[in-house]
C-alpha cells in the first residue's frame, strides 16, 4: 500500500512548539488575572474598592496594592472573610491568604 505522506502528521519544530505553548500560556494569565480582578472588586469591603487593586497569586498568596498605608492594617481585620470569598469566586485559584503593599496609585483608573 502505497501511503501518501501526511503535513499534518509531520511533527514539529521544537520553536513553534514553544512558541504556541507562550502565546497560549500569557492568553492564560491574562484572562486569570482579569478575574482576580473582577473578583477583588466584588470580595473587598466598600472602602476599599476605590482605594485597592489585585495584583498577582503566588503560592497561593494574593498581593493586593493599596493607596494607604492605613489600609493594610484596615484590611487585617478583614482578611479572613475577604480570602474566604475570593475562594468562593475562584475555587481555581487556590487562593489562601492576602499580602498588602503600598502603591500611591492603587485603585485609581487611569
Amino acid at each position: 500500500m502505497n501511503r501518501r505522506p501526511n503535513a499534518s502528521a509531520d511533527p514539529l519544530s521544537i520553536g513553534r512548539v514553544m512558541s504556541r505553548l507562550m502565546a497560549r500560556a500569557g492568553y492564560d494569565r491574562e484572562q486569570s488575572a482579569s478575574a482576580v480582578a473582577v473578583a477583588w472588586n466584588e470580595a473587598a469591603p466598600d472602602p476599599f474598592r476605590g482605594a485597592s487593586q489585585a495584583g498577582v497569586v503566588r503560592r497561593g498568596v494574593l498581593e493586593v496594592f493599596v493607596s494607604h498605608s492605613a489600609h493594610v492594617q484596615e484590611l487585617g481585620f478583614h482578611k479572613h472573610a475577604i480570602v474566604a470569598r475570593l475562594r468562593e469566586l475562584l475555587p481555581d485559584a487556590g487562593i489562601t491568604d492576602i499580602r498588602c503593599r503600598l502603591l500611591a496609585d492603587a485603585g485609581r483608573s487611569t
